[in-house]
């Protein structure tokens, strides 16, 4: 299988990103993808830049993808869609159906997540206007995945959101700007303040969503390293990894392992808990609510018998 890095959901300052993907390039994945998917008033980086970043990672022999925003609102955005669509370089992840229409018959492209492919009959259609990849939208279980890849059109690419907090909508309201008393239109950028977004808990004390601008996301995070087996058989090929603004080089990294065999699917849990800023949860692979990890459950010991070790 090989491993995707997904673009980046969080504003983080320029020169941060700058380093982040100078130090990617060196990383042992196969794909990165490039680009703002979430708000489009988040400028630290323009097109541009996420072209002469792309050079870069493909110079260093990476696939490079560029995608596009989750949600088109006004004109400027449509705008910055076609530019991305028309780039005349890198191929495009499509997260919407006004990019595939801007790319169908033009060049192969890649079906993002968020057009929510939910049978084959939806897959072959998008095959049919230039689709090579598609994405599985984050809430569909591995026997979903499975009976889709059975039906998918030949030589259709899988990828699964494999690790990383779940972006589970996308929302015309600012939740971010909302905490901090501000409109949208003047949010004062405050989500840069949270490089891995803003976190809610219930009225308990429970770590329940992450708010990230416009997306809401899992507090937990989503990981499938105990699970890569499982994948392979459903016909997954590609593993994308969602950044984090620490240790996600060492995320790549265990990941590598534990798809070449090198580790097992237990010490590779054990060695990602440190890496992770929140518990894990895998729950929506088992077609089970998405904040449980079915995982844990399953290997969790028993209490020893009294009088026994």
């Amino acid at each position: 299988m090989k491993i995707s890095l997904g673009p980046l959901l969080y504003y983080w300052p320029r020169e941060t990103v700058l380093a982040f993907y100078r130090d990617a390039a060196s990383w042992p994945v196969d794909t990165v993808y490039l680009g703002e998917t979430v708000c489009s008033r988040r400028r630290e980086l323009k097109l541009v830049d996420w072209l002469a970043i792309g050079e870069e990672l493909a110079a260093a022999g990476k696939e490079v993808v560029l995608s596009t925003s989750e949600l088109i609102e006004s004109d400027a955005d449509l705008r910055a869609m076609h530019a991305v669509a028309e780039n005349g370089t890198f191929r495009v992840e499509a997260n919407d159906m006004a990019a595939v229409r801007a790319l169908a018959g033009k060049a192969p492209f890649v079906a993002g997540p968020f057009l929510n492919v939910y049978n084959a009959g939806t897959l072959s259609l998008l095959a049919g206007l230039g689709a090579v990849r598609w994405v599985a939208p984050v809430e569909l279980s591995r026997e979903g995945i499975a009976d889709i890849v059975t039906e998918a059109p030949e030589g259709m690419e899988t990828e699964v959101f494999a690790y990383g907090r779940l972006p589970l909508a996308v929302s015309a309201r600012c939740f971010t700007a909302r905490y901090n008393n501000l409109t949208k239109d003047h949010c004062e950028f405050r989500c840069i303040e949270h490089p891995d977004g803003l976190a809610l808990d219930t009225q308990d004390g429970q770590h329940f969503l992450v708010l990230n601008g416009v997306q809401t996301q899992s507090a937990s995070v989503h990981s499938l390293v105990p699970e890569l087996a499982q994948a392979r058989q459903a016909g997954v090929g590609v593993l994308r990894i969602s950044p984090q603004s620490q240790h996600t080089g060492e995320v790549v990294s265990l990941f590598r392992e534990a798809v070449s065999g090198a580790i097992g699917p237990e010490e590779a849990t054990a060695r990602l808990a440190p890496l992770m800023p929140a518990a894990a949860c895998d729950g929506y692979w088992h077609g089970k609510p998405g904040i449980v990890s079915e995982w844990e459950r399953a290997h969790a010991r028993a209490p020893a018998t009294e009088g026994r070790p």
